[in-house]
């Protein structure tokens, strides 16, 4: 809206106040000046006077500082926390069953969960206190227009934030309650059995390379070897699921034979510390907490081994239809044969062999070789004879003397 000009017979109206002036009109030539004369001039000499070009420009130059500091959209970077949905469930959550809330879903981290960084978490709190703080509530311009009172949950959910905050902040309660993970617990239900093998199996990497993934976070062994053999520099991954082709045999084996043995031996952090049974309130006897704790401890025994045993299962049943081992298996096997084969061929390293001989020479030397051999017969028996009758001799010589 422009502003017209004034009349150019204008002239002010003459005071009607009896007050005497507080400051008298000082003498001389009045200067104007002042923030509020600079915004005069710019607006009459930038935009014409125009009120609602001032207003567009001022929210252009907003919107510009605004994604210069930002993420480029016109809104402060929120390093990717965004803004989850609430629904009826969740904002029901009773403060008194901290326990079993999903500290990340009440803050509006369950796209990022575990791997929610500290700024993260600080940014996602703000945005929770600044919509559900008791105060926030209470100076609703809305619902104090309509007489409503949305502070009815007694701030319930603010309690829970607050207690979800003071979980994730602290690196030890954060720790056991990752090892007890909602969303983890719900994922180690749908991993594979023997029997999906047998009639239709599924493509292995696919399958299993997601479970394994899932399970490297809690690796005490830094970082875990990925189920895919890797590439190395701006080669393209292979696109057999069976990750066979495009590897060379030596790579394939060592991978293989690193990642089983990296798997079959897995250390894992979770600690399951976040289950334990609270000691009873009001219960001051020593027996109570040390009974309690006890219970805790051996507690937490049965559910790391029921845990290894679970992970043990994953691996004993990736290893058995791994159709790399069978592929390296047989590998291995032809080289045996080449080798063996090459062996056999390489063996005579003596002599020319002899030519071969016709029929007559081979029956002639078979019958010079029988008559020889029945010499040698003879011969054994002639020497028999005659060693039994020399016996026969000196019998009877003896029995002679003995007549005699």
């Amino acid at each position: 809206m422009a502003i017209p000009a004034l009349p150019a017979d204008y002239s002010p109206p003459a005071s009607t106040s009896k007050l005497t002036p507080f400051v008298t009109q000082p003498k001389g030539k009045l200067i104007a000046a002042g923030p509020a004369f600079l915004a005069h001039l710019h607006i009459t000499r930038r935009h014409s006077g125009d009120f609602k070009k001032y207003d567009a420009a001022t929210a252009a130059e907003r919107e510009k500082a605004l994604a210069a500091s930002g993420n480029g959209n016109g809104e402060e970077d929120d390093l990717g926390v965004g803004n989850e949905s609430e629904d009826e469930a969740l904002l029901s959550l009773d403060p008194k069953e901290w326990k079993k809330q999903d500290h990340y879903r009440v803050l509006g981290l369950s796209h990022l969960r575990w791997t929610a960084t500290p700024e993260q978490i600080k940014i996602a709190h703000r945005k929770k206190v600044l919509r559900h703080h008791p105060d926030k509530k209470a100076s609703d311009a809305t619902s104090a227009a309509l007489g409503l009172n949305l502070n009815t949950n007694d701030d319930a959910f603010f309690k829970c934030i607050q207690k979800a905050h003071e979980v994730l902040t602290n690196a030890e309660r954060r720790r056991q309650f990752d090892s007890v993970d909602p969303a983890f617990l719900e994922e180690v239900e749908d991993v594979p059995s023997a029997s999906d093998f047998k009639t239709n199996p599924p493509p292995f990497i696919p399958t299993f390379a997601p479970i394994f993934e899932r399970e490297s976070r809690f690796s005490k062994n830094g970082t875990a070897p990925k189920l895919a053999v890797p590439v190395e520099g701006d080669a393209k991954p292979s696109d057999d699921p069976n990750d066979i082709q495009g590897h060379d045999f030596p790579t394939l084996k060592a991978h293989v034979e690193a990642f089983y043995d990296f798997w079959y031996n897995f250390d894992s952090w979770r600690s399951f510390e976040w289950m334990d049974k609270e000691v009873n309130e009001g219960s001051d006897s020593r027996d109570d907490k040390r009974y309690t704790e006890k219970k805790n401890k051996s507690e937490r025994a049965r559910r790391k081994r029921d845990d290894i045993a679970r992970l043990r299962g994953i691996v004993d049943l990736c290893l058995s239809v791994d159709p790399r081992i069978k592929h390296i298996k047989q590998q291995e096997k032809e080289a045996r044969e080449a080798k063996k084969a090459a062996g056999a061929v390489k063996k005579p390293t003596g002599p020319a062999a002899p030519p071969a001989k016709s029929k007559q020479q081979e029956e002639a030397e078979k019958a010079k070789k029988e008559e020889e051999e029945q010499a040698k017969v003879d011969a054994k028996k002639a020497k028999a004879a005659a060693a039994n009758a020399a016996k026969k001799a000196r019998r009877a010589q003896r029995a002679a003397e003995e007549g005699a």
